[in-house]
C-alpha cells in the first residue's frame, strides 16, 4: 500500500473519531440543565420588620375651648416655645367677672348677716340666763310666802302677789327659751346662705378661670388655627368644641408607624430599630420599640377595628421612640422605621431564594421508577402521606442535584438561617427561578454564575 493511502485512511479514521467525541459531548451537554449556585457559609443575620407612618411627639394635648366667647388677646404663635404656666390666650371675661364680683359682694353681706345673728343670738343667751335667775328668785319667795301664809304671818295680798310673781318668772324664762331657740336657727340659716354664696362664687370664679388658657407643661405651640377676634364654642355631646391650639413636648420624640397583621406577632417591646425620616435624607435615627396597639387598624380606612369582622388587610399601630432626635423634626413628617426583631451571630446560612417546596411524591429522581426521600433528608422518615409539602434546597453532588429537606431559623433580607439540613461550604442551587420550580432530584446540571442573576415571571 503506497504511503499516500496510509495517510488518507489514518486521517479518515482521525475524523470519524472526532466526530464521535463531537457528538457524545454534543448529546451529554443537551441534557445538562443550567444552573447557578452558591454555598452555604457562616453569617450574622438580623430579622427585620419596616413600616411606615410620621413622626408624633410622645406628649402632646390639643386645648381646646372651655367656654362660649370671643378670643380677645392671643399670647403665642406657632412656633413658639412656652414655658409651664405662662399665658396663651385670653376670652372675653366681662359678664364672668362681673358675676365673680357680685357673688363676692353677696358673699360679704351674707357674712354680715351672720355676725349679726351670732351677736342676736349671744344676746338671747344673756337674756335667758336673766330670766332663768328671775325664775329662781321668783320661786323662791313664793315657797316662802306659802310657809308664812300657812302660819299667818302675811296679809292674803302680800301671797298673791308672790304667786303672781312666780307665775310671770316662768312665763319669761319660756320666753327667753324661744328667743335663743330662734337665735340659733338664725345663725345657723346665716352659716348656710354663706356655704351656698361660696359654691356660687366657686362656680363664678370657675367660669371666668376658663376664659384664660395657661401652658400646662413646657413645649412648642405646634398648631394653631384661631385668630384674635373669632369666637370659640365648647363641645356639646357628640359635637367637638372649638380647638385653640396644640401644645407639644418636643423634647420625646417618636415615630407612629403601623406593621402588617403578620409581623406584629414579632414585635416585642425593647426592640432596637432604625428610624429614617424623608425630611431629613441619608440619616438613620436609632430608636427602640415603646408601645405595641392591640387593636386592628383596617388599612383602607385607618379606623380601628374593635368589634365588626373584616376580611380587609390590617395593621397595628407601634411607636418607636428615637434616642436623639434633632431639634428640627415637625409633628407629621412621613417616616419608616426598620425594627430588628431578631439577629443571629455567625449561623450558617443561605440565600432566600434557594429554599424550594415540593410535595412528597415529586421528589422520585430522574430515571427510576421509584425513589427515596430518606437518602436526601437528614431530618425525619419519608411521610406516607404524599401529599405533604417539604420545604428544602436543591444541593450538588456529582454535577447532579439532590433534595434537602431544611429547617430554618431568622430571615434577614436577604439570606435565612438554616438550624438543620446542610453543612457548611454546600453549593446550593439558587437560579434561576424556573429552573427551580421545575428541576427534579437527579438532573444533571451545569453550573453557571458568570451571567447576572435575573428574577424569571412564573
Amino acid at each position: 500500500m503506497s504511503t499516500w493511502k496510509k495517510i488518507a485512511i489514518g486521517a479518515a479514521v482521525m475524523v470519524v473519531v472526532v466526530a464521535i467525541i463531537g457528538f457524545t459531548v454534543y448529546q451529554s451537554k443537551k441534557n445538562l440543565t443550567t444552573v447557578e449556585t452558591a454555598k452555604t457559609q457562616l453569617k450574622d443575620l438580623a430579622s427585620v420588620v419596616s413600616a411606615s407612618g410620621e413622626v408624633k411627639p410622645k406628649t402632646y394635648v390639643n386645648i381646646g375651648a372651655n367656654a362660649f366667647g370671643k378670643i380677645i388677646k392671643l399670647y403665642v404663635k406657632e412656633g413658639d416655645h412656652v414655658k409651664k404656666g405662662q399665658m396663651l390666650a385670653q376670652l372675653e371675661n366681662v359678664q364672668s367677672s362681673a358675676d365673680v364680683n357680685a357673688t363676692k359682694a353677696s358673699l360679704d353681706a351674707a357674712a354680715t348677716d351672720a355676725i349679726a345673728a351670732d351677736a342676736a343670738m349671744r344676746t338671747s343667751l344673756a337674756d335667758l340666763n336673766r330670766a332663768k335667775s328671775d325664775y329662781e328668785r321668783a320661786k323662791l319667795d313664793w315657797e316662802r310666802a306659802q310657809g308664812l301664809y300657812k302660819a299667818a304671818l302675811i296679809a292674803k295680798s302680800e301671797y298673791d302677789a308672790n304667786n303672781a310673781a312666780w307665775a310671770t318668772a316662768d312665763a319669761g324664762l319660756a320666753q327667753a327659751q324661744a328667743r335663743v331657740a330662734q337665735a340659733k336657727a338664725q345663725k345657723d340659716s346665716a352659716d348656710k346662705h354663706i356655704s351656698q354664696i361660696r359654691a356660687n362664687l366657686t362656680r363664678a370664679a370657675d367660669v371666668l378661670e376658663k376664659t384664660t388658657y395657661q401652658a400646662p407643661y413646657d413645649g412648642t405651640i405646634t398648631n394653631l388655627p384661631v385668630r384674635e377676634g373669632e369666637t370659640v364654642v365648647i363641645g356639646i355631646q357628640n359635637s367637638p368644641g372649638s380647638t385653640l391650639m396644640t401644645l407639644a413636648d418636643m423634647s420625646v420624640i417618636t415615630a407612629e408607624v403601623r406593621v402588617d397583621e403578620t409581623d406584629i406577632v414579632n414585635v416585642k417591646l425593647g426592640q432596637p430599630a432604625e428610624v429614617t425620616i424623608d425630611a431629613i435624607p441619608k440619616k438613620v435615627f436609632k430608636a427602640v420599640v415603646t408601645e405595641i396597639g392591640d387593636n386592628a387598624i383596617v388599612r383602607s380606612t385607618g379606623v380601628s377595628q374593635q368589634t365588626s369582622a373584616s376580611q380587609e388587610a390590617k395593621d397595628f399601630k407601634v411607636v418607636v421612640t428615637l434616642n436623639e432626635p434633632p431639634q428640627n423634626l415637625r409633628p407629621g413628617l412621613s417616616a419608616t422605621a426598620k425594627i430588628t426583631t431578631a439577629s443571629r451571630s455567625n449561623v450558617l446560612s443561605i440565600p432566600i431564594q434557594a429554599l424550594a417546596v415540593r410535595r412528597q411524591d415529586d421528589l422520585k429522581p430522574v430515571g427510576k421508577s421509584s425513589g427515596s426521600v430518606q437518602a436526601a433528608s437528614p431530618l425525619d422518615a419519608a411521610s406516607k402521606n404524599t401529599k405533604e409539602e417539604i420545604q428544602g434546597v436543591f444541593v450538588i453532588r456529582n454535577k447532579k442535584v439532590e433534595f434537602a429537606p431544611v429547617e430554618t431559623g431568622v430571615a434577614g433580607t436577604t439570606d435565612i438561617e438554616v438550624l438543620k439540613g446542610l453543612k457548611e461550604g454546600d453549593e446550593i442551587v439558587t437560579g434561576s427561578y424556573k429552573v427551580l420550580r421545575t428541576i427534579k432530584p437527579g438532573t444533571s446540571v451545569k453550573v453557571d454564575n458568570s451571567a447576572p442573576k435575573k428574577d424569571e415571571s412564573s
